[in-house]
């Protein structure tokens, strides 16, 4: 049963070619929004905190603060409205996961750029 479902993934399920990031690193995200019968493109720029799942079902999580409120939102990869994705920042951190980033305010929020 897993062979049929890895071949199904892999003849039907559409591949973007988006660039490679990670935990830490700032990225905005650009994706269509259906309003009515009108479509329009809008973007979430955050910290990625998260990239989970494999293949088809991969998802990463972004994180923002608008105002003084932390928003995050949840992308699958292979969503049909997701257009582009560009890198920003590289970030330096030492986890996958960085749940810890949500307590951080100020200063202590930074995330230092990985070196080149």
């Amino acid at each position: 049963m897993a062979n049929l479902v890895d071949f199904v993934n892999s003849e039907f399920v559409a591949k973007k070619d988006f660039p490679e990031f990670g935990a830490g690193d700032t990225i905005t995200v650009y994706y269509e929004i259906k309003e009515g019968e009108k479509t329009r493109t809008q973007f979430f720029k955050g910290v990625v905190i998260q990239r989970r799942g494999t293949g088809s079902t991969e998802t990463f999580t972004i994180r923002k603060m608008s105002g003084s409120v932390g928003v995050e939102r949840i992308f699958p990869i292979n969503l049909p409205a997701l257009q582009k994705i560009e890198i920003n920042k590289k970030g330096a951190v030492r986890r996958a996961r960085i749940f810890y980033f949500r307590e951080l305010t100020g200063k202590k929020a930074k995330i230092k750029d990985k070196r080149r």
